[in-house]
């Protein structure tokens, strides 16, 4: 069944509105009819309902809701910092993060990043289309945001809101996130922290656990970069969901 994603303001009591490049995928990608069912998600809301089409015009399409559906959505909210690698890699690691349950990606910029964060907005409007797509092919419930770039100084500031944050560092020998995690059962938020193409500089490292980071290993194996975040989130997924 097909995920949509509207405007809270286009959902009322028992109809839901769609149009845009929404309806013109339904009526003319898709060729769906009346009568056909499709889940739609309220953005802001993140309520999820079972609709049927009920009627196609010539700019909107309207759906029945059948039944209100209970979210999929974990009960631990993830955001990935992610040491800025080049934007095909990027690109990579949104998708992958987003269909694995990641809540929200922040680009960070590290000493070893190769890539540079030029004309941010595009770049950023374009991850946010690819996190929307990630969405709609996995049945999330929510868009996860992409946020503007911060520094690694920015992201000590902002370790503070977590129960957890895991860093993953090629150095760490012997702390791994199989004893994290089964540390930390009890948690409602958790920051992954990945570093660029080139790793996280030692004294980028020490200062993230000075503010409260655990070092972690993630095997006897260095990852790559887009492989790293794929990695922790299937192991919390793991933990906390299955």
């Amino acid at each position: 069944m097909y995920n949509f994603f509207v405007e809270d303001s286009n959902i009322n009591d028992s109809t839901i509105i769609l149009n845009g490049d929404d309806y013109n995928h339904i009526k003319n990608v898709l060729r769906m009819t009346t009568g056909e069912q499709i889940q739609i998600c309220g953005k802001q809301s993140g309520r999820v309902w079972l609709t049927e089409i009920s009627k196609i015009d010539k700019e909107i399409i309207a759906c029945k809701i059948i039944e209100e559906k209970k979210s999929n959505e974990s009960n631990v909210q993830i955001t990935v910092y992610q040491g800025i690698p080049k934007s095909t890699k990027m690109e990579y690691i949104i998708q992958k993060s987003v269909e694995l349950g990641a809540y929200k990606i922040v680009p960070v910029e590290m000493k070893y990043c190769v890539a540079k964060m030029k004309n941010e907005d595009k770049k950023i409007s374009r991850w946010q289309a690819i996190s929307e797509a990630a969405a709609k092919q996995s049945k999330r419930s929510i868009i996860p945001k992409i946020e503007n770039s911060i520094s690694v100084k920015e992201l000590c500031v902002e370790l503070a809101k977590y129960d957890c944050a895991i860093l993953a560092y090629e150095d760490e020998q012997e702390n791994s996130i199989k004893t994290i995690l089964k540390n930390n059962k009890k948690i409602d938020n958790i920051a992954i922290i990945v570093g660029p193409e080139g790793g996280i500089a030692k004294e980028e490292a020490e200062l993230l656990i000075s503010n409260g980071a655990k070092s972690t290993t993630l095997g006897k194996r260095i990852l790559r970069t887009e492989t790293a975040s794929s990695a922790i989130l299937s192991m919390i997924m793991y933990e906390y969901e299955l």
